[in-house]
């Protein structure tokens, strides 16, 4: 497969504001998941996994059930999920992802953060082919797992990488799965009738072209513009193609 390395290098291309920031952008995905295929996750596969995702970020129960009763309150208008392209400074591409009840709004500040920050706010398609779109499934098992024969019997499922995480110490191996955005529903029922603990089941995306390196004393303004960004209650991820690997 040959991309290992570049998939795991995931938490360089978005950064994740603080928990409350996390509990808001899962809950409106399971608002969204709610409205779309009913309350019942027992019904609602997508929705099923999201509360999966929200359990493992410790997110309440109450925020849960109270994410789900909003999608059929009859006062709270729809999310639409919007996708906005631009380029920051040095030329850096930038893709947002929203999920807003108020799209006039949402554009507006977000061509207004581009503007005051040194960047440009494009059209639809002016970014959007430098990122390729995947499902993402972190889960665990009760039994030993052979992860080659794993990754091979995901492959047929569309999954197109397969490792074990033990990066973090504190925590126990995780299974790590990347695949095909389309294989989501795919990978999800394998991993259920299998026993398998999901942890999370999300969408990221992920730059399919060479990484851009700007001097971290040249990124104030691109600091900021990503920082603004991220901050915006209506955001709900931000990638890029900028190099953060000497960051660290």
């Amino acid at each position: 497969m040959g991309r290992a390395f570049e998939f795991r290098k995931e938490r360089k291309f978005k950064r994740w504001g603080n928990m409350a920031r996390v509990f808001t952008r899962i809950g409106k995905e399971i608002t969204i998941a709610a409205k779309s295929g009913g309350p019942d996750p027992d019904s609602n596969p997508r929705l099923r996994t999201l509360m999966q995702t929200a359990k493992s970020e410790n997110m309440p129960k109450e925020n849960v059930e109270r994410a789900i009763k909003r999608a059929f309150e009859k006062d709270t208008a729809d999310y639409k999920e919007m996708v906005y392209e631009g380029y920051g400074p040095h030329g850096i591409a930038i893709l947002v992802e929203t999920a807003t009840d108020n799209t006039n709004r949402t554009v507006a500040n977000v061509r207004s953060y581009f503007t005051k920050f040194g960047g440009n706010l494009g059209t639809s398609g002016s970014v959007d082919y430098m990122f390729d779109r995947k499902c993402v499934f972190r889960c665990t098992s009760a039994s030993e797992v052979d992860m080659d024969e794993l990754e091979l019997e995901l492959i047929d499922f569309g999954a197109e990488e397969v490792f074990k995480d033990d990066s973090d110490e504190e925590k126990a191996p995780e299974i790590v799965i990347y695949g095909a955005y389309e294989s989501f529903a795919t990978i999800q029922k394998y991993l259920e009738e299998h026993g398998f603990n999901i942890l999370s089941g999300q969408f990221q995306r992920f730059p399919n072209v060479d990484l851009k390196k700007v001097a971290k004393e040249d990124r104030v303004e691109l600091d900021k513009l990503l920082d603004k960004l991220e901050e915006d209650e209506d955001v709900q991820n931000v990638y890029h193609n900028l190099d953060t690997s000497d960051d660290e």
